[in-house]
């Protein structure tokens, strides 16, 4: 069973930094785009940022020049170092992948972690 845990979230006061953190555990062949989502109350989910395997990264507007999404392959982690925070950062943060398991056939399936939730507030 693959699964993508999540940590590093909590509450920051506004110009802070946090950094989030994601592992794949479990069985599977290999990890391809990784991403990270945020949700804040009320509101739909948002893509924040994305990575390819080969480095490539992806950030919303919103975001761009604050967070750095970087991941360790060896490791099977993505992390996001999010700087000068705002209160509208505010959110549950999501890490998802696209990852190849094999069971019968080889096939690639996306996954979600659990959630952490990060704060701005002073």
């Amino acid at each position: 069973q693959v699964q993508l845990l999540e940590s590093g979230g909590g509450l920051v006061q506004p110009g802070g930094s946090l950094r989030l953190s994601c592992a794949a555990s479990g069985s599977f062949f290999r990890i391809y785009d990784m991403a990270w989502y945020r949700q804040a109350p009320g509101k739909q989910r948002e893509v924040v940022a994305n990575i390819t395997s080969g480095g490539s990264t992806n950030y919303a507007d919103s975001v761009e020049g604050r967070f750095t999404i970087s991941r360790d392959n060896a490791k099977n982690t993505v992390y996001l170092q999010m700087n000068s925070l705002k209160p509208e950062d505010t959110a549950v943060y999501y890490c998802n992948a696209d990852i190849v398991v094999v069971t019968s056939v080889i096939t690639t399936r996306n996954y979600w972690g659990q959630g952490t939730q990060v704060t701005v507030s002073s």
